[in-house]
């Protein structure tokens, strides 16, 4: 290998060391809201109103969109825009939108699946998988595990 092929090889080897740490890292640079290992958009672009108001989830546009807490939030009509601009934390998920079960287990775990879901005592709980979604109403202290821990991982999220 040539010195020319060397330094290429050593350039290539940082950027990648530096893109791993990047990624690695990712889910907390959001900071307390989740945004995924890419981009800036809460609840991978699902509207977060739409879970109240006709209980299911649904994709939200860029066209209607709203930046709250560092995360762009999307959403499926002009009326939940507003009403999510009036409200956002009666809207907002639960955790920072990082999934309840994780959280129930000291994780801020990013990878959330916004078809699981659950609406308990009026807040809205997001997951990874409808199971874990179906879990947090099922399992008693799942919840209160939760709330518990998530100040911890709250603060841990801030501070990267």
């Amino acid at each position: 290998m040539n010195t020319i092929d060397q330094a290429m090889s050593g350039k290539f080897s940082a950027l990648l060391a530096g893109i791993l740490v990047i990624l690695a890292a990712s889910p907390a640079l959001a900071g307390e809201i989740n945004t995924g290992y890419f981009g800036d958009v809460a609840i991978k672009g699902y509207d977060p109103v739409a879970y109240f108001t006709v209980s299911k989830a649904v994709k939200g546009s860029e066209k209607y969109s709203h930046r709250w807490l560092g995360a762009k939030w999307h959403f499926s009509s002009p009326e939940n825009q507003k009403s999510f601009q009036a409200t956002p934390v009666k809207f907002a998920p639960q955790y920072g939108g990082y999934c309840s079960d994780g959280v129930a287990y000291g994780q801020a775990t990013a990878n959330i699946d916004p078809e699981a879901w659950r609406i308990i005592d009026g807040k809205l709980y997001l997951n990874f998988d409808p199971g874990s979604a179906q879990e947090l109403e099922e399992l008693e202290g799942q919840l209160e595990k939760a709330e518990a821990n998530w100040p911890e991982i709250k603060k841990t999220l801030a501070a990267n």
